[in-house]
């Protein structure tokens, strides 16, 4: 889904949505209707019984009639069931396609979804608004069957009465007009009831997350206290919201009330006045109560619209996120040779960066600012385009790679990279090629002391985020996975940091050999990994300030001790 694409407005998301499931609402719309019609001629057909049977002792008329009222009920019970049955399909499945469009454009190329959004809030709108937006789809046909009922209705009351039947076609416009003007508030309170939801789910996902820091600092109190307050506001715009939808209900109820005795009243004088028969006063009677059904429908048509275009707002602003960074559509040159040339970087704490990696080359990078090697990071696996300067990859300046290609062929893994659930072996495996060693892999990484302490080994569960492993077995096992990738370019950021430096000297050498003739990237402090490349920067107030080995540095570099060996 691109950014301020076709589904960039509320109206175009609905639209969209109901047009995908278009058969099945219109044969919903269809059976239902025959469902609606059907209770509709109930009364109609006691009112012929009572007129040509039950008045008049007739009894093969009254077995007739008798029938007809089975042949009606046997139809309307199987339209309903079938309708139903079909409504729910399409609900299903529109809430299914409402989720797979947030999904695709959180997870495109060019990013830019989440920015400014915590990951609480992203899954609210991918699963309590795509179910509003769903809902829709259980409204519709019901509306469509309301409507036919009321037209049945009102024919029936045509034959008995002009003035009966004009009542109902002439009162039902204005009544549907009040309905959606008394909706008016629900629609505005449910958009601000969601975004407090999803503000809530925001910061009860980042607590949950960070639950290790918090108790280690002591602020478990600060983060309830947060929490008590983003719920408490959470829950006063639910009680507005719902506080608004039990108002409008209510004023449904109200308004309803009032027309259908309206129209027992008029029938009634009628029949008084001898305009009308017994069986006629019946029947309108009966169809002035079951018109309670298809009002009410109207009313709740409505409310889920009202709800729903709120929730497709939100649906649609994040859909036309700009992303963040352009599309390119070349491939990086085959085969890649993996040599990097930074240029002029500006970005952030970086302040004119310049740096040439060659292909194959193991390289160290030492960051005084760990905000800048978040952001070199960022520039390398492009998930935002610099403020300046250029970043090429075997000559080729990856703003005019395709996102999708370069991150085939540059691999940044953050410091705190995400583990997925699943078995251990599917986390490690998840994107790897098939002719990838993952033997090999797994040693590089020291995982198979993970693997060995576990349970059931490779196949034990992983929780999400890998909540289940300790700091260093998530480390371990998120390393295993970026050199199972084989990429050409390898970036990694702090790999080791929860690790001894038994476990970190074992690996520095693993990973030397399993990147041997591969171009790796370690921003790292660690002396035990620098210790093994082949050449060490280091970066200060955004600029290169020295280079050479580990031991260069380390011999003659006061500042890279107070980095790396202090």
């Amino acid at each position: 889904m691109t950014a301020g694409g076709p589904l960039g407005t509320a109206r175009s998301v609905l639209r969209a949505s109901v047009s995908g499931q278009r058969r099945r609402l219109g044969l919903a719309a269809l059976l239902l209707s025959g469902h609606q019609i059907g209770e509709a001629l109930v009364p109609v057909l006691v009112g012929v019984a009572i007129d040509a049977a039950v008045r008049t002792g007739d009894g093969t008329a009254l077995l007739a009639v008798l029938a007809a009222l089975a042949v009606d009920f046997a139809v309307l019970s199987f339209c309903y069931r079938a309708g139903a049955r079909v409504t729910w399909l399409a609900e299903a499945s529109a809430d299914q396609q409402a989720r797979l469009w947030v999904v695709e454009r959180m997870l495109h190329p060019g990013g830019g979804a989440e920015a400014g959004r915590p990951a609480g809030s992203l899954v609210s709108v991918a699963v309590a608004d795509a179910k509003r937006i769903a809902s829709i789809h259980l409204a519709l046909p019901y509306g469509v069957a309301a409507l036919a009922a009321l037209a049945v209705a009102a024919v029936a009351l045509l034959r008995s009465s002009v003035p009966l039947g004009l009542l109902v076609l002439l009162g039902t416009p204005p009544l549907l007009f009040l309905l959606h003007l008394l909706g008016k508030p629900l629609e505005r309170r449910s958009g601000p009831e969601q975004e407090r939801a999803a503000q809530a789910s925001g910061v009860a996902a980042d607590l949950v997350a960070g639950v290790r820091v918090l108790k280690g600092i002591g602020a478990e109190g600060t983060a309830v206290q947060r929490y008590t307050a983003t719920s408490r506001a959470a829950l006063a715009a639910t009680l507005r919201a719902t506080g608004a939808q039990a108002g409008y209900q209510g004023a449904v109820l109200v308004v309803n009330g009032l027309f259908l005795a309206l129209i027992a009243l008029v029938g009634g004088r009628l029949a008084i006045a001898g305009e009308i028969s017994v069986g006629q006063l019946v029947a309108a009677v009966g169809l002035a109560q079951f018109l309670l059904e298809p009002l009410d429908v109207f009313g709740r048509v409505n409310a889920a619209l009202a709800q729903a275009r709120a929730s497709a707002k939100r649906v649609a602003a994040l859909l036309g996120t700009p992303h963040a960074v352009s599309g390119g559509t070349a491939a990086p040159r085959s085969p890649v040779r993996g040599g990097v040339r930074i240029r002029g970087l500006v970005s952030g704490p970086l302040t004119g960066l310049d740096l040439d990696v060659a292909p194959g080359e193991l390289l160290g990078v030492v960051v005084s600012d760990p905000a800048a090697a978040t952001e070199l990071l960022g520039c390398l696996g492009r998930e935002h385009d610099p403020a300046a300067g250029s970043v090429e990859l075997d000559g080729v300046p990856l703003a005019e790679l395709d996102p999708d290609e370069l991150r085939a062929a540059v691999l940044v893994a953050a410091h705190d990279a995400e583990l997925f659930a699943g078995t251990l072996h599917e986390t490690i495996t998840t994107g790897a090629p098939e002719h990838a060693d993952l033997d090999a892999a797994i040693r590089a990484a020291q995982a198979d002391q993970v693997i060995t302490v576990l349970p059931d080994g490779a196949d034990t569960a992983v929780s999400e985020q890998g909540r289940s492993l300790s700091g260093g077995q998530r480390q371990r096992v998120a390393l295993a996975r970026a050199l199972l990738r084989d990429t050409p370019v390898l970036v990694l950021h702090d790999p080791t940091t929860a690790l001894d430096t038994v476990t970190e000297a074992r690996i520095a050498a693993g990973l030397r050999a399993a990147r041997r003739g591969r171009t790796t990237i370690l921003a790292t402090t660690s002396p035990a990994l620098l210790a093994v490349v082949d050449r060490v920067v280091t970066v200060e107030d955004g600029r290169i300030t020295a280079e050479g080995s580990h031991a260069e540095l380390a011999a003659r570099d006061a500042a890279y001790r107070a980095l790396v060996l202090s």
